[in-house]
This record gives C-alpha cells, structure tokens and sequence, in this order.
C-alpha cells in the first residue's frame, strides 16, 4: 500500500466494534483509553479487552472506572483491566498518571472529551475544550513517548468529530481572549487539533514505530452532550438530514476507534482520518463528511505542537 492509497475496509457505519476486532489476538498487549467509564469509551475498551489485551481505564472519577471495569471482566472473561486516575484539564493529573506508568504501551485511546460547554477556562486560563480535548491529550501522549516507542508499532487514536469542519486552530487567538467564545466554534478547534495531532506525531515518531490516526465516531447519544439541550440535537440531527438512523449506538461508535487501534490493514500507517470504518477523503462542500484541508496542512500541524510545548512549558 503507496502513501496516497486510501485505507479500505470490509466495515461499515453498521459495524461494531467487537466485530471489528474480532480474529484479532491482542494477547500481550497493553492499552490505555482515556474516558474508558462511559460512552464510547467504554465499548472501546471492552473491545481491546475481548481481543486479549491489558486495559487501562484513565478516569476522572476512580469509581465509575471501577465499576466499568467489573462490567468488561464480566463480559468478557478478561481480568486484566486496570483504573487509573487522570483529569486531562489538570496537568498535575496527566503528570501523575506518567509518573506511574512502567513499561511499553502499545494503544494509546485519546477518546476522553467535552463538547460545546460554556465558557469555562483551566487555572492556567486555557480555554476548557481546547486544554481538555487537545492540550491534556496531547501532554499525556508526550509523557508516555518512551513507552509507546518500546512497544514497537504502537498506535495512538485520536478521537475528532466531524465537528472539526466548524473551525481550524485559530493560532492568534486559541483561547478566545479577544473574539466573543462560542461553544461550537471552540469544540470545533479542539477537534482539528486532534486531526492535526495525528498528523505532527506520525512524522516525528514514525521512526520509533509510533503512529497515530484521527477519526469520527459519529453520533453517538452519551455524557458528551451533558451540555446540549434536547432542542439542539434535534436541530442538528435535522440538518444532517438524520431521522431514526442518524444516531449510531455505543457499540457501533467505538467501532472506528477500535479499527484505528487494531487493524493490521492500518499497519505503519499514520497522520490519517477515518469515519464509519473507512478512511475518508477532503469534504465536500455541502456535506459533513470528510476532512477540512487545514485539518491534515502539514504546516499547521508543524506550528500546533510547538505552540503546544510552548504553552505547556509557559
């Protein structure tokens, strides 16, 4: 498979993660998947587990993490699941949870997130989203470089959204401290910071067997609307032209992430962005499909980590 050959599947949006993963023997090895209480997350990381591998569920809130893990054991005889601590606004926490890390991780499941909160900004000022979404992920990944680089071919997700599409990274002004905050335009920044994430740490790591691709899950009713009321995912499941089938369930919204995690077919492969298990191609004006150039520019993607390591160091 060339650099430019698009990546194909035999899934679909149908799919669900545990048919995506399965025939595949992730025994030995181990994951990590931020937000893995809940949501997509949690199907991820029953998936992965399924397949045999060690999980650890990175959580705010330790007792959820607990409970989700007696819930994967059960289903699916894996015993291996561990639960960690890990508060991604907090860089305190992301330390904390480096620090205790010993030896190789093979999946790394950027999955953890909010969406279209109020205005709300961390002690440091950042912006909530875009210090959640992109800043946490993008420090936890840094701290665990070494260990993803020992598991040779390890493979960093980066959950985005079609939401991406709403906004580029806007580098004059990242944490809306001059234009008025919306919450959609700052989930939307967040987003193409996951995509351009992806695409900055596969050509810096790929020569440590590290590779990372974006995706969207699609939609997919969790605690990630908590911020979102009932007349505005209406209004949005109207202008996707979504009736019944607009809404995937949590099984078939992990399923992306677990492709991303797991196929051989993505083997070496990185910097990319999937949806409904297929790569996707550049949007299309009048859709909500696909990737916005500026989300895979290499020169944005360039700038946005140093701007990161800069704003983690500040």
């Amino acid at each position: 498979m060339t650099a430019s050959t698009p990546v194909s599947t035999p899934f679909s949006r149908e799919s669900t993660a545990m048919e995506v993963v399965r025939g595949i023997d992730l025994t030995g090895r181990r994951a990590v998947v931020t937000g893995g209480a809940s949501g997509i997350g949690v199907e991820t990381a029953r998936a992965l587990a399924a397949a045999g591998a060690e999980v650890t569920l990175a959580v705010r809130n330790p007792d959820a993490g607990q409970r989700a893990a007696a819930d994967i054991t059960d289903t699916t005889g894996n015993d291996r699941i561990l639960v960690a601590p890990l508060d991604l606004a907090d860089q305190s926490s992301v330390a904390g949870f480096v620090r205790t890390w010993d030896g190789p991780l093979h999946i790394l499941v950027d999955n953890a997130g909010i969406m279209a909160s109020p205005e709300m900004r961390t002690p440091q000022g950042w912006e909530m989203q875009f210090a959640t979404n992109h800043l946490g992920h993008f420090a936890l990944a840094a701290g665990l470089h070494r260990a993803l680089a020992a598991a040779g071919g390890a493979r960093v997700v980066s959950v985005s959204s079609a939401a991406h599409l709403r906004s580029p990274v806007v580098f004059d002004d990242i944490h809306f401290t001059r234009r008025p905050y919306d919450p959609w335009e700052a989930y939307g920044q967040s987003k193409t910071a996951n995509v351009l994430f992806a695409v900055e740490l596969t050509r810096r790591w790929a020569d440590d067997g590290v590779t990372s691709n974006a995706l969207m899950p699609g939609a997919i009713r969790t605690n990630l609307q908590r911020y979102i009321s009932e007349e505005e995912l209406n209004r949005m499941r109207a202008q996707s032209g979504g009736g019944a089938a607009y809404w995937k369930s949590t099984e078939q919204g992990a399923a992306t992430s677990v492709l991303v995690a797991t196929s051989p077919l993505l083997d070496g492969i990185g910097g990319r962005y999937f949806e409904d298990c297929q790569e996707a191609g550049p949007n299309q004006p009048g859709t909500r499909t696909g990737y916005a150039p500026y989300a895979r520019d290499p020169e944005a993607a360039e700038r946005l980590w140093t701007v990161s390591e800069e704003t983690l160091r500040a």
